[in-house]
């Protein structure tokens, strides 16, 4: 399985909150744009939290089991495994969305902002996107809580 890669990431984020902010333009021209859900950044941020919480219970069970504690529970691999690919797929859809509702946040930031209830939705849309980059960050930390340390054989054999 390989790494999240940082310029993926990035990359979907601006690709998607170009894509929303030309979409929102539109939008708008043809009658009124879609509200943005308070929802959305709760979500994001509960999903931010439960990977969090993975990946420091992980963590935590690997440092007992690596420095041979009595008690220390054993880590399944394949727990293991689903917690990073759960991790990959949140940041990669976090990305997106937090892409797409960047995008449709500056087009309010910038052609309506003085209307009160756009200047919440735009509000909303920030929030959002700090959610966003929260499951990113989570999804990235469990990634290396759960990387495995280079095997010296095949790093001196060059495999």
């Amino acid at each position: 399985m390989k790494a999240l890669r940082i310029r993926t990431l990035l990359g979907l984020f601006v690709v998607a909150g170009v894509l929303s902010w030309a979409g929102a333009k539109l939008w708008d021209s043809l009658g009124t744009l879609p509200s943005i859900p308070v929802a959305a950044s709760i979500v994001l941020a509960l999903i931010a939290a439960v990977l969090a919480a993975t990946a420091l219970s992980l963590r935590n069970r690997l440092r007992a089991q690596r420095d041979r504690l009595p008690d220390a529970k054993g880590v399944d691999p394949l727990l293991a495994a689903r917690a990073v690919v759960f991790g990959q797929a949140s940041a990669l859809v976090a990305a997106l969305v937090a892409g797409m509702y960047g995008g449709a946040g500056v087009f309010l930031l910038m052609y309506q902002f003085d209307i009160p209830p756009r200047r919440d939705q735009a509000i909303y849309a920030g929030l959002a996107v700090l959610a966003g980059l929260a499951v990113v960050a989570a999804a990235i930390f469990l990634e290396r809580v759960c990387k495995l340390p280079e095997d010296p054989d095949e790093a001196s054999t060059g495999i």
